[in-house]
């Protein structure tokens, strides 16, 4: 899990990167020029699928605690491990997940302010663009941190699962449960 989450955090933080140049490249939004409209249009699309990558990322941590530690509860239950991984898997969840709220608030916000600074929008707000900005900075950083957290996080969660399967390996190991493969005979 290390390794899919870094590549997809990389992938979304740098799409958030790439969204944030390109609206920072556009001369003057307020322009009705062809190159400022597309200008404004490919900030919007990459902001727009950067943003939901953004999500999908902290989303995929949260699923991958959730799961993880329902499996380390049955498994601790099961084999009467006590509840001391348990309880470790939640603190490492409860430790990333103010991160993962505060970005997808985040993320959102930005939007919002970034559809209020479109000189195209209904709706118009003084200072929208400077919010807008300020805001998509925040989200970067945000992003950033949340992601590191969330690895370091899934790390020591990955370390936690593997000594509870340890543990139960073991312990069907003591009990006769688990025989080694016969190899098979064939004649020669």
């Amino acid at each position: 899990m290390n390794r899919i989450f870094l590549t997809l955090a990389l992938i979304g933080n740098l799409g958030l990167v790439a969204a944030f140049v390109l609206g920072w490249q556009i001369d003057d939004p307020q322009s009705l020029s062809e190159a400022a409209r597309r200008a404004v249009s490919l900030h919007f699309l990459v902001a727009i699928g950067a943003g939901i990558l953004a999500l999908l990322v902290h989303a995929v941590a949260l699923t991958y605690f959730m799961g993880t530690g329902r499996w380390i509860e049955e498994t601790s239950d099961a084999y009467r491990l006590g509840s001391e991984a348990r309880n470790l898997n939640i603190r490492l969840k409860y430790r990333a997940l103010p991160g993962m709220v505060g970005c997808i608030l985040l993320v959102m916000v930005t939007g919002a302010f970034g559809a209020i600074a479109d000189p195209a929008s209904n709706t118009s707000l003084d200072g929208a663009s400077t919010i807008h900005f300020t805001l998509a900075a925040l989200t970067i950083l945000a992003n950033l941190g949340t992601s590191w957290l969330e690895y370091s996080a899934i790390e020591e969660n990955g370390r936690l699962v593997n000594e509870v399967l340890s543990a139960a390996r073991q312990i069907r190991r003591d009990k006769g449960l688990d025989t080694p493969a016969e190899p098979s005979s064939t004649p020669a």
